[in-house]
């Protein structure tokens, strides 16, 4: 799992459920997925699952689903939590001991509190597995370790069948915990986590889920296929189908991508588009995870800063970004006049240092690392002010009507946490943004970029997006979560390593 953040609404944990199973009339078996209310407490309480620096969330945002049942597909309704996270339920051992479970394609382990599990406060408020109640029970023994931004377990690996809908997956090796270092599992109503991203990022070499079900011949087809239901009054919070899509809950056909990079399930996006205007940063390409556990869209702040500015969400008034506008503005701006290639601009000036490809600071990579070591952010800074320049140049602008535009982006940069608030009466008014994926362009209305949660009664409005940066090589790279998840249907290819997205029906 990597890094979850985004503002505590990324990090949501399930809070509440009730699994029934439903057998309907088109085969599928469904587990149906209840939601509770966001609160300000609850998103408080999960801020810190956002602090992460490795990888790419935490898996406890983990979003959960669950599974429904087809012959050849096995089907899992989801739990909706006011559009931030969805959960399911699974058994483990024969007879089944349940347990409430987040569904991650950004991670590939399974965990559960192990009845060994003593001295943590969130395995005396969780189920816990019990071996010896189990007559499939093999044991492993081999302990390990993962580590989160918002924590830690510890515990040894076992095998056991695994039920999950209406398939048992035979000897599936998963992991007992015996230590969990987070208020997050304290909090979360989710017992452990159940990983559907690649072998790849597997600690232990435990296969994922739908590794085993494929070499058990459990499934028709080797995909897996999430619809998330957006509306958080509904009774179904949606579906995660083994083995086969619903058709019911997409409309037209699929646009697929190739997976550029196993491990997260990673592919190739270009441009984010705001009212079909390009933000620059990604026009040559960004790298995009695809991520069911991350509850809303996490990008690079130089252009979250941007669609900040376009739907009038508040950030933090960065003093350093304004300090780079008022002191090397227009000498920026002449460099780029002048062809320099922007990679070497910020170099060149003195606040970072170029390395072949592009400008590094010596201290700090990202906003966000910024941030949290204290160190100054005018390399970052620096970098973001030529991007928006170079792009309001493109646009033919007067250098007066540039250097005020950089400023009010500035003022629009996202707090270390990520959270951006909007005004809920002006939803109407945002405009449309749109991500570049397969020549392709996905738009998200503002009703569906935008979260609703309620605080002391009252009903606020959070940005779907939030600032995550990551360095070259790996980064620019985007994150795209429930968000964009629930806007469209999403079926992920492990047969031809390949994602496919639909508009959610």
């Amino acid at each position: 799992m990597g890094p979850r953040h985004l503002f505590g609404a990324t990090c949501l944990w399930a809070l509440s459920c009730a699994l029934l199973l439903d057998a309907s009339s088109d085969g599928l078996l469904r587990i149906s997925l209840s939601k509770k209310r966001l609160d300000s407490e609850t998103l408080s309480a999960a801020k810190s699952a956002r602090q992460e620096t490795n990888l790419l969330r935490s898996s406890a945002e983990a979003g959960s689903r669950r599974y429904l049942g087809v012959s050849g597909d096995d089907t899992v309704p989801l739990d909706n939590y006011l559009d931030t996270q969805y959960y399911g339920e699974i058994g483990v051992g024969t007879p089944p001991q349940n347990f409430t479970v987040i569904f991650d394609t950004g991670s590939s382990n399974l965990w559960v509190p192990s009845s060994k599990c003593y001295f943590s406060i969130a395995c005396y408020l969780h189920h816990k597995y019990k071996a010896t109640k189990s007559s499939t029970y093999i044991k492993n023994g081999e302990t390990c370790t993962i580590s989160y931004g918002s924590g830690s377990i510890a515990g040894f690996f076992s095998e056991d069948n695994v039920l999950v809908g209406d398939l048992v997956v035979k000897n599936q090796k998963f992991i007992e915990t015996t230590h969990e270092a987070s208020p997050t599992f304290i909090i979360g109503k989710f017992d452990g986590i159940l990983g559907l991203g690649f072998p790849e990022i597997s600690v232990g070499s435990a296969p994922p889920i739908w590794q085993s079900m494929q070499e058990q011949k459990l499934i028709e087809k080797d995909i897996f296929s999430f619809w998330l239901n957006r509306d958080p009054d509904a009774s179904a919070g949606g579906e995660l189908v083994f083995g086969g899509v619903d058709q019911k809950h997409y409309k037209g056909e699929h646009t697929y991508v190739p997976v550029t990079s196993k491990g997260y399930w990673q592919i190739d996006m270009g441009d984010l588009l705001i009212d079909g205007q390009s933000t620059g940063y990604c026009a040559g390409g960004c790298a995009a995870i695809v991520d069911s556990g991350t509850s809303l869209l996490a990008g690079p702040t130089t252009i979250v800063a941007q669609v900040n500015h376009a739907i009038g969400a508040e950030g933090i008034l960065s003093t350093e970004c304004k300090e780079v506008v008022r002191e090397y503005g227009e000498m920026i701006l002449e460099m780029l006049v002048a062809q320099t290639r922007p990679q070497k601009v910020c170099s060149q000036i003195g606040l970072c240092v170029f390395d072949g490809s592009h400008s590094v600071s010596n201290q700090i990579e990202t906003v966000v690392e910024k941030e949290k070591r204290g160190s100054d952010l005018l390399c970052t800074a620096c970098e973001m002010a030529v991007v928006w320049i170079q792009n309001q140049l493109r646009q033919n602008k007067t250098e007066e009507l540039i250097l005020q535009y950089v400023n009010q982006l500035c003022e629009r940069l996202p707090s270390p946490n990520g959270e951006s608030a909007v005004n809920c009466h002006q939803i109407s008014e945002m405009p449309n943004l749109a991500f570049t994926i397969a020549d392709k362009t996905f738009t998200l209305t503002p009703e569906q970029y935008v979260v609703k949660l309620e605080q002391s009664g009252q009903t606020i409005c959070i940005s779907g997006f939030m600032a995550f940066d990551i360095p070259p090589p790996r980064g620019p790279l985007w994150i795209l979560g429930d968000v964009f998840m629930g806007a469209y249907h999403t079926v992920f290819d492990f047969g031809e390593n390949r994602i496919g997205f639909a508009e959610s029906a």
